[in-house]
């Protein structure tokens, strides 16, 4: 793709509400139990959901999308008007409104309303989409995808596109070059099998013939997604690299975006999908959808080198929200070991994440030597991002983390070894803003000044004698 060419996202956009309470009572007219709100935020879903998020790294992104005089229509437009452009259909009648009324993170009851048609394309959606280097289309069924359609076969023939489509919405174009249905959707398309992977890449088979689609990636929640070709008896399993307790709002958006935006780059479909699994597990790791770090302005978010999916100080902030326990705990971790390994996946179980900080090359060095680090950084940060009791990696590069916790202002601070909790050198600034440092045990014999003097000990006995 020319890099100066857009992504374009054609789709439905909805506003999502989240009402967040607390229920302690019944109502005393019915059995039915009473919410004291404590928070209430609106934000763009749908399309609009997977446009932001196509647009996190930077990129052009154009929205095709309807939206009409109402005041949902008001609110995103104002929401997405630091992150995308919009290119719009007319809508006849207002924008749907989705409402979840939540009760500790999770949904009590949803309520819907809004809706119209859209009308047809004018001169500056036609130009978004010739215009294009890549498109994603976000199906809600309520007819963006419809109106836009002829545009959308011809897209197809010259440019990667990537479908993701609903059970009541429009068939993707013939040629596209990913289709993404869920589990659900690719089971309720074909009415055959059961929840085995087997009969999974049967239906993506199947539903790639159907399509004329280069490829289908059917997603499977927790277990990942499952890559099929047309004709194909290989398919591919690409499993999540942990287990994701959070809110899986929007896991679906953030899938195809970054589906889309890899291919957009030149990704094969199997790169695409890979991306996809690792950022949509992470994005449901820091909260979904219902994130509000998602919305913040973007002058406002942190400068930070980019380490995992996962923004550490938004994760940070994302877990406080949700009145969680932020865990962090330090080193090199020039060479991984068994003790790095348990120590860590004790620490991810004294709270809701586990934020790992480690020092940059240069302070390895200053630290330990000549000829450390054994492991350069890029790979320290890439092995600690694929353990599954971590949730995010963070960089520093002084001697000693306390600038960076001053920023993520853990709960925790967790250290390993013959240390006394007092007597870490981090304590001092958890006492700043009520954080506890604790010291968990360590295994013993490990460590990588140990390993690496067995290794050079063995390398020695190995040479010939002169």
């Amino acid at each position: 793709m020319n890099a100066k060419k857009p992504l374009v996202v054609v789709g439905d956009v909805l506003l999502d509400r989240d009402i967040d309470g607390e229920t302690t009572r019944l109502a005393p007219d019915a059995p039915v139990p009473v919410v004291d709100v404590v928070r209430d935020r609106c934000r763009p879903g749908g399309a609009g959901l997977a446009a932001a998020l196509a647009a996190r790294d930077g990129r052009e992104v154009i929205l095709v999308t309807a939206l009409g005089e109402d005041p949902a229509s008001g609110t995103v437009r104002e929401a997405l008007r630091s992150r995308v452009r919009l290119a719009e259909l007319s809508l006849d009648g207002t924008l749907p409104v989705k409402t979840r009324v939540r009760v500790g993170g999770r949904p009590l009851v949803r309520v819907d309303h809004g809706g119209g048609t859209p009308g047809g394309p004018g001169d500056a959606v036609r130009a978004a989409l010739a215009g294009a280097g890549a498109v994603l289309v976000a199906d809600y069924g309520r007819g963006a995808a419809t109106a836009v359609r002829q545009d959308l076969l011809r897209a197809a023939r010259r440019l990667p596109l990537l479908w993701d489509p609903h059970l009541r919405g429009e068939a993707p174009v013939p040629g596209a070059r990913l289709v993404t249905p869920s589990a659900a959707e690719a089971y309720a398309m074909t009415r055959v099998g059961d929840d085995s992977l087997r009969a999974h890449a049967a239906r993506g088979a199947r539903l790639a013939e159907r399509w004329q689609a280069v490829a289908v990636a059917i997603t499977l929640g927790e277990r990942g997604a499952m890559l099929t070709r047309a004709g194909s008896d290989s398919p591919m399993l690409v499993p999540a690299p942990h287990r994701a307790a959070g809110d899986p709002c929007g896991a679906g958006d953030c899938f195809a975006a970054t589906a889309a935006a890899a291919l957009a780059d030149g990704a094969l479909p199997e790169e695409a999908v890979q991306r996809a699994v690792t950022e949509a597990t992470a994005f449901v790791a820091g909260g979904g959808a219902g994130d509000h770090a998602l919305w913040r302005d973007p002058s406002e978010v942190p400068d930070l080198r980019p380490t995992r999916t996962m923004d550490p100080f938004a994760l940070a902030e994302s877990v406080r929200a949700r009145g969680g326990t932020v865990v962090a705990t330090g080193g090199c971790f020039d060479l991984l070991h068994a003790g790095h390994v348990g120590l860590l996946e004790s620490a991810r179980r004294i709270g809701g994440c586990l934020i790992v900080c480690i020092n940059s090359d240069s302070s390895v060095t200053r630290l330990k030597g000549p000829g450390r680090p054994l492991t350069p950084e890029p790979d320290r940060v890439r092995i600690l991002s694929g353990l599954g009791c971590v949730d995010a990696v963070a960089v520093f590069g002084e001697n000693t983390p306390e600038a960076l916790l001053r920023r993520l202002r853990p709960d925790v601070w967790v250290k390993g070894g013959d240390y006394t909790a007092d007597a870490l050198p981090e304590a001092a600034a958890l006492r700043e803003w009520g954080g506890q440092a604790v010291v968990l045990p360590y295994l013993d014999g490990r460590s990588t000044t140990e390993l690496a003097r067995r290794a050079a000990l063995a390398r020695t006995a190995s040479e010939p004698q002169r």
